[in-house]
């Protein structure tokens, strides 16, 4: 996600899933909110910052803990601090990445208030508990079901909602949807056939 504030350029969660970011310009600030391959590409970010030397980048300890381990320079910002960026306000809310399973892919999530107007709350459903003007809504994801983003949106109550997370809608692109029974059924004793990697199945 691409932002432009006041003449300011802030890129979001340069993911695995997405190319567009290794391609833009004149970034200044990227903002990560967690450490998961779709919101935290390593390659990218390199790229990113290759070909936009000013830019800095705001995140959590958990994603500075892998940007330390790529000398790769960072600022914190996470749940209840609060920080100026040339002149836009920044604030981190929440603290976990919504449950998948269990403890299946609980990480350090920070949202991100941006100018006092934007909220994204990265891979959960963090209320802030201020006003909103526009939210950017998760809508899928193994976290997520569609009746608890809506309930999420009508909670926070923006003056305007637009769609991100969406890219898994397309199953082709993401296995997490079948990745995750394939995980943890087999421990009850219940096989799990993907039938995309065969013709039939025999039963």
């Amino acid at each position: 996600m691409l932002i432009e504030e006041n003449g300011v350029r802030i890129l979001t969660d340069p993911g695995a899933w997405s190319t567009a970011q290794n391609e833009i310009k004149n970034i200044d600030l990227v903002l990560i909110t967690h450490e998961h391959s779709d919101h935290l590409h390593m390659d990218s970010v390199k790229k990113i910052l290759q070909n936009n030397p000013a830019a800095v980048i705001w995140t959590n300890s958990a994603v500075g803990k892998i940007l330390s381990e790529a000398e790769i320079s960072f600022s914190l910002l996470e749940h209840g601090q609060s920080e100026n960026f040339k002149g836009i306000t920044l604030e981190g809310h929440g603290e976990k990445h919504a449950v998948i399973y269990q403890e299946y892919g609980q990480v350090q999530n920070t949202g991100f208030m941006i100018a006092d107007r934007l909220f994204y709350p990265g891979d959960s459903l963090y209320n802030p508990k201020k006003s909103v003007e526009i939210l950017a809504l998760p809508v899928a994801g193994p976290w997520l079901k569609i009746s608890d983003a809506v309930d999420y949106a009508i909670a926070i109550k923006p003056k305007i909602a637009f769609p991100v997370h969406d890219a898994m809608i397309n199953i082709s692109m993401f296995s997490g949807h079948h990745g995750i029974p394939k995980t943890f059924l087999p421990k009850a004793d219940i096989e799990f056939n993907d039938l995309r990697e065969q013709n039939w199945l025999e039963v």
